[in-house]
C-alpha cells in the first residue's frame, strides 16, 4: 500500500491541552456567553457545556440558537498572550512525525491563527502540508462530515487512503464512516468499532505503524 495521508487532530492529540489550555478556553467562552447574552457567570457556564455536548462546539449552539457571529466569537474566545508558556511542547513529537511515512496535514475545531500559532511552538510547522482550520469548514467543526469532505476534496485523495489521528472518538467515527482509517489517542480501557489502533499518546506510533499500513 502507498504511504497514507495523515490527518491529525490538534489539541489533546499533537499536544496535551489539557492543563493550561483548555482551561483557559473555557473560562473565555464562558464570559464571552455572560456578557453576550446577559447572564450571570454559572448560567453562562451551564449553557457553554450544554452546546459543547449538543453539537461538538459551543460556538455553534451560539451560532444556531443566537445568531452569534462566529469569527467574532473565535477572536474573542482563542487570546492567548501567554500562549508560549501554555503550550506543553514534547522535543520526540517532532522526531516521530518526521519519520511517518506519507504527507500529513492538520485539521482542527480551532481558528487558523490559534493552530498555526501552537504547530510553530511545538516546532512541528514545517512537517504539515496544510491546516484545515474551522474556518475552512465554513464554521461547521468535526464531527460534521462537511469538513472532512471538503479536506478531502483539497487534498485531491479518497477517505481509504487516510489515516485519522484524533483525541475524539465523535469525530472518529465521522472518519470511519467515510471509510478512513483511525487512530484513538487515548489511555483508558474503552474501544470501538470505529477505532482501527488506540495509543495512548502519538509517540507511540511508530510502533502500531505496521497495523495502519
Amino acid at each position: 500500500m502507498t504511504a497514507p495521508l495523515w490527518i491529525f487532530d490538534l489539541d489533546n492529540t499533537l499536544h496535551n491541552a489539557t492543563p493550561h489550555i483548555f482551561p483557559h478556553i473555557n473560562r473565555s467562552m464562558t464570559e464571552y456567553v455572560r456578557h453576550y447574552l446577559q447572564l450571570d457567570e454559572s448560567a453562562a457556564n451551564d449553557l457553554r457545556v450544554n452546546y459543547w455536548q449538543r453539537y461538538g462546539a459551543t460556538m455553534t449552539g451560539m451560532m444556531r440558537h443566537h445568531g452569534t457571529d462566529p469569527g467574532h466569537f473565535l477572536w474573542h474566545t482563542h487570546q492567548f498572550p501567554e500562549l508560549d508558556r501554555m503550550v506543553l511542547r514534547d522535543p520526540r513529537l517532532r522526531h516521530v512525525l518526521k519519520h511517518l511515512p506519507g504527507r500529513k496535514v492538520v485539521f482542527s475545531n480551532a481558528p487558523l491563527r490559534y493552530a498555526c500559532a501552537v504547530l510553530r511552538l511545538l516546532r512541528v510547522d514545517d512537517l504539515f502540508d496544510h491546516v484545515m482550520a474551522v474556518e475552512q469548514t465554513r464554521f461547521r467543526p468535526k464531527p460534521d462530515s462537511f469538513g472532512f469532505l471538503r479536506l478531502l476534496r483539497r487534498q485531491r485523495i479518497r477517505a481509504a487512503q487516510c489515516v485519522m489521528v484524533e483525541d475524539s472518538l465523535e469525530n472518529l467515527q465521522a472518519a470511519k464512516r467515510l471509510g478512513m482509517r483511525t487512530v484513538w489517542v487515548n489511555s483508558g480501557k474503552r474501544n470501538s468499532p470505529s477505532v482501527d489502533v488506540k495509543v495512548a499518546d502519538v509517540m507511540r506510533l511508530p510502533v502500531v505503524l505496521h497495523r495502519l499500513i
